[in-house]
């Protein structure tokens, strides 16, 4: 498969389990302020290294849903960044789905120009290092965030939450395929 194919197969699997989790809570994150979704994207990230790092896991779940929540609360960041937060539930399952593909198909369509751009080096680069990129980018947003979205000469938040989905894909695809190599 290519990058393109790849990309699609990680966002279908990531869109699955929002569907999946739609259906159980409803839109419950809509309420969220985008604070609140970069704060748990920031969690999940921040698990992931120390998992890396302690290479142990105390919760029975490894790096991979982890990852997969990043990807989906950086779309619910985009979405709420456009319809700005709720007091309730106010979306349906298939509008938020079609925010989802929205947002996902931007991301893709960033993905192809940069990678283009940048010839896949991110097939070189360690899945460790690219979540150390997630988090500096985190931590960018929350310092966009702590500014009201002011930003002098810097991307704002949305093109951060692209990044972060952007490299939470690569970071996917790379374990795919170890583990694909591991069952060969």
């Amino acid at each position: 498969m290519n990058t393109e194919q790849q990309f699609d197969a990680v966002i279908n699997r990531c869109r699955s389990l929002f569907e999946k989790k739609a259906s159980d809570y409803g839109t419950s994150w809509r309420i969220m302020r985008p604070e609140s979704v970069t704060d748990q994207i920031f969690i999940k990230a921040n698990r992931i290294r120390e998992i890396e790092i302690t290479k142990t896991s105390m919760i029975d779940e490894g790096v991979e849903p982890e990852f997969i929540g990043i990807i989906n609360y950086a779309i619910m960041g985009l979405i709420q960044l456009e319809k700005g937060f709720a007091i309730t539930a106010d979306l349906s399952t298939a509008d938020a789905v079609s925010l989802y593909n929205k947002y996902a198909q931007l991301a893709k369509e960033l993905m192809l120009r940069k990678n283009h751009d940048y010839g896949e080096a991110w097939r070189t680069m360690r899945v460790t290092s690219i979540t150390d990129l997630i988090l500096m980018k985190l931590y960018r947003i929350k310092q966009i965030e702590d500014n009201h979205g002011k930003t002098i000469v810097s991307e704002g938040i949305d093109a951060g939450y692209y990044d972060i989905i952007n490299y939470s894909v690569f970071n996917l695809i790379k374990l795919d395929e170890v583990q694909k190599s591991i069952n060969q």
